[in-house]
């Protein structure tokens, strides 16, 4: 009689551990599937955004060339270079180089606030240089998002809901934009082409030798 109450105990035990389990996992689907339903979203948002910048960087592309034309300047290193499912796009401007790039959203991911507050968005990175070529030899997403990191300008997050604001990085000055979805295109693409072709390109300076005479 004690081993028929032992086991009813230890069966009432597992039936109780079992609800635990059901439970907690239950929480973990559902926050995971939140997570999946806000990347989906994203993920849209970022791809229309994404076909509206490579637009706007052939019409940059196209005025380029039309104003070097006009100075007696060879145009055929002005172009625009993008991949068929519209992941990647290249610009290049005579001697700079651009790549722009939704390659960066492997899982659903949140923007940190300094509030606290968690945003899920997308990205799309700007880069200096041509992406396909920063990318040779590149293994797995760790390393490209290691190269991805080294090269950056600027980045764009994008929300899940398409009446939200995106938020726009600029990595080297620090400086933060709000921007609407309808807007972001264009004003992406033009900040960083500023910022790109704008700068100058400084000489290396060598190591410092000392000479004996």
């Amino acid at each position: 009689m004690l081993n028929n109450f032992e086991s009813f105990d230890n069966s009432e035990t597992a039936a109780k551990k079992d609800i635990v389990i059901q439970d907690r996992v239950e929480l973990l689907s559902a926050h995971m599937y939140k997570q999946f339903l806000n990347y989906q979203h994203s993920t849209v948002n970022t791809n229309e955004i994404f076909s509206r910048m490579i637009d706007c960087l052939n019409i940059v592309s196209e005025n380029m060339k039309q104003s070097f034309s006009s100075r007696g300047v060879t145009t055929q290193n002005i172009y625009v270079e993008s991949d068929s499912v519209k992941s990647v796009s290249v610009i290049n401007i005579l001697w700079n180089t651009i790549s722009f790039t939704t390659r960066c959203n492997f899982e659903p991911q949140v923007l940190s606030r300094d509030d606290g507050r968690n945003i899920p968005s997308n990205r799309i990175m700007a880069l200096k240089g041509n992406y396909n070529e920063l990318m040779q030899g590149v293994k797995d997403h760790d390393e490209e998002m290691t190269k991805l990191l080294e090269n950056e300008i600027a980045s764009l997050y994008i929300p899940p809901d398409e009446t939200q604001k995106c938020i726009f990085k600029v990595k080297y000055s620090g400086q933060e934009f709000t921007l609407n979805q309808t807007d972001a295109p264009r004003e992406v693409v033009l900040k960083v082409v500023e910022i790109v072709c704008g700068s100058n390109v400084y000489h290396k300076d060598g190591s410092v030798r000392t000479f004996t005479v």
